[in-house]
């Protein structure tokens, strides 16, 4: 197979090649200098593509447009030799419409199969900036598609619903837990101290990319609530900001007392791999405010490190929420909702006994977003494609329908 990686997400592209692998699937995998994993090298059955090589943003636009052209012009030429029949995209390029349409049609020319994953059915939609043309270009690439992979049973019906796509052409896949990001014998005690985050602090955290649609101002109008009332109380912001400065702009010079005294803790920048444990180890639970959103990788890292999480009841979210169990949710855009639900939390059981259950949480999200059930799952589906006919594999109950009823090494690169 051909992964089309669109030259990011590590935590994602790691845990899906491993789990491939493992499975016996051999992978040309289409990437950049960002996914050059050290477990990836020597890998038998792994051909690492680097056609996107180097992404620094801090370059010119010239240099820029050099950089892209020559991508595309790299993944063109590719496709007319490889030897995979299934391309997997997991990421389009920059050029989404670009990529949603010329560039389907000329896989479809060449005559691979493509397979999908939709991690966002419509992200325009999710950030408000919907169009008849994003609209329009997403239905030609979920038609072109020979199979979709999404997230949770919502987005499924959705895609059936919204963009007429065939029941039987989608596939709900587990989002895989984190396991690209180390994690050490680094104790809670040294996390906070390292962020300067008191012992007897009650550390919350946000974390992930800064933009309008996660809905920080309203977990820190709640913070506000609680820390006016109530001692000891952090707010820790971390995560690099995502295309809207202005927004942050505003966030960051209206908190500016509270990072003073050092209430709110802000890293407004990318935090590598080997850095990302500090701040989960250091942190008693991960709020996800968001206003809107199909899935959250967030919610999953913060699993892996056993970390409870309260999560806006919008998408799924709350599908991988058990309130007491793993966290609790709560009103979207309702900043007192939230600040009581806050309150509630560090009232808990699960507060309270937070050393013995971070264990429970991690084994918990282990077993039911395992990335070897992802991998069975996405080899079914090749399968199933490279063996058109044959009688051996079903399709996927199509339980999406009854919601809406209801509702190479010759061409490497580096």
């Amino acid at each position: 197979m051909a992964l089309l990686t669109g030259g990011s997400d590590r935590p994602y592209v790691f845990g899906l090649t491993m789990a491939l692998l493992s499975a016996g699937t051999a992978l040309d995998m289409i990437a950049s200098d960002e996914l050059d994993f050290p477990q990836f090298h020597d890998r038998p059955g792994l051909t690492i593509l680097k056609l996107r090589g180097d992404q620094c943003h801090d370059v010119s636009f010239l240099e820029k447009a050099r950089r892209i052209s020559s991508y595309y012009a790299k993944l063109i030429g590719y496709t007319i030799c490889a030897k995979p029949r299934i391309f997997h995209i997991l990421w389009n390029n920059r050029f989404e419409f670009f990529d949603r349409t010329v560039l389907m049609l000329y896989y479809k020319l060449v005559g691979k199969d493509i397979v999908l994953t939709a991690h966002n059915v419509n992200a325009e939609k999710r950030d408000g900036k919907d169009s008849l043309i994003n609209r329009l270009t997403l239905r030609m690439q979920y038609r072109l598609s020979d199979h979709v992979f999404v997230h949770t049973e919502k987005m499924k019906a959705e895609l059936v619903r919204e963009f007429n796509v065939t029941c039987s052409r989608v596939t709900v896949i587990p989002f895989g837990i984190n396991n690209s990001v180390p994690c050490s014998l680094l104790t809670s005690r040294q996390a906070r101290e390292r962020l300067q985050v008191g012992q007897q602090d009650k550390a919350i955290l946000f974390f992930g990319r800064i933009t309008p649609y996660k809905g920080l101002e309203y977990l820190i109008a709640a913070f506000r609530q609680i820390s006016s009332i109530y001692d000891h109380y952090r707010l820790i912001i971390a995560g690099r900001v995502d295309r809207c400065d202005k927004y942050w702009k505003g966030i960051l010079q209206d908190i500016q007392p509270e990072v003073r005294t050092g209430n709110i803790v802000v890293r407004d920048e990318f935090v590598p791999d080997d850095e990302t444990e500090v701040y989960f180890k250091a942190s008693d639970v991960l709020v996800l405010p968001y206003k809107n959103i199909y899935q959250s990788g967030v919610l999953f890292l913060a699993h892996s490190f056993g970390l409870p999480v309260l999560a806006a009841n919008v998408g799924s979210l709350t599908d991988d929420i058990v309130d007491g169990r793993t966290g609790f949710s709560f009103k979207a855009e309702d900043p007192i909702d939230l600040a009581r639900t806050i309150r509630q939390y560090f009232d808990s059981d699960l507060y309270r006994n937070l050393d013995d259950r971070r264990q429970e949480i991690r084994a918990s999200a282990r077993k039911r977003h395992s990335w070897d059930l992802v991998a069975e799952k996405t080899t079914a589906v090749y399968t199933r494609l490279l063996q058109r006919g044959s009688p051996q594999i079903a399709p996927e109950p199509c339980r999406g329908e009854n919601l809406i009823r209801k509702s190479s090494d010759s061409f490497k690169f580096h």
